[in-house]
């Protein structure tokens, strides 16, 4: 039995624009999909290795404040003891280095992902922070005590799951951080009077 005209157009219509669909489909839409999929993974990455570094940051300063260099002179260590936690303590140093480091020179790749102004400001404020206390000339073991005061109320914030932010929580947070901040341009203040004066 022969098919009806209306019928072949109507299956052929339906053909082209299946074919047309797919292939325009193919060729516009899933490329700009997949650039977005990852860009997105990119900032998910990024955030990521944001907090890890941070992760870094509170454990070599946590070995470094537990670890004191004994004082060269001490009899009760053996020269190759003295050597050992020397490096130890260098490598921990490097840590700190390399994470803030890594933290100030892609800043760009992860604080603007996050949604409001406050948690922008937060890490930068933080991040600038970090940086410049690994640029000071402080002793390993203020800076080590510095940075984990300066990452610890961050920490709460970023490292926390999203319903944990809660307004007073990142409130507390960041009247923390800027004690500690308040805290270090004093300490600043007090070696540029103590330099004048000596």
């Amino acid at each position: 039995m022969p098919a009806d005209p209306g019928v072949v157009e109507t299956v052929a219509l339906a053909l082209v624009t299946a074919l047309v669909t797919t292939v325009g489909t193919q060729w516009l839409v899933v490329p700009r999909l997949e650039a977005r999929k990852r860009r997105i993974m990119d900032v998910h990455q990024a955030r990521d290795r944001f907090l890890t570094e941070m992760r870094h940051i509170m454990g070599a300063s946590a070995r470094l404040q537990g670890h004191e260099a004994p004082a060269p002179d001490d009899p009760a260590w053996a020269p190759v003891m003295h050597e050992r936690i020397a490096a130890g303590r260098a490598r921990w140093v490097k840590q700190l280095d390399d994470a803030t480091e890594w933290l100030v020179d892609n800043v760009e790749l992860y604080a603007p992902s996050w949604p409001t102004d406050f948690l922008r400001n937060m890490i930068s404020t933080y991040v600038s922070n970090a940086w410049a206390v690994m640029l000071s000339e402080r002793e390993d073991t203020r800076k080590a005590v510095l940075l984990s005061q300066l990452t610890t109320p961050v920490w709460e914030v970023f490292g926390s799951c999203g319903w944990e932010r809660s307004p007073s929580r990142m409130a507390a947070a960041q009247q923390q951080l800027a004690a500690v901040i308040e805290e270090m341009e004093a300490e600043v203040d007090r070696q540029r009077a103590a330099r004048l004066t000596g």
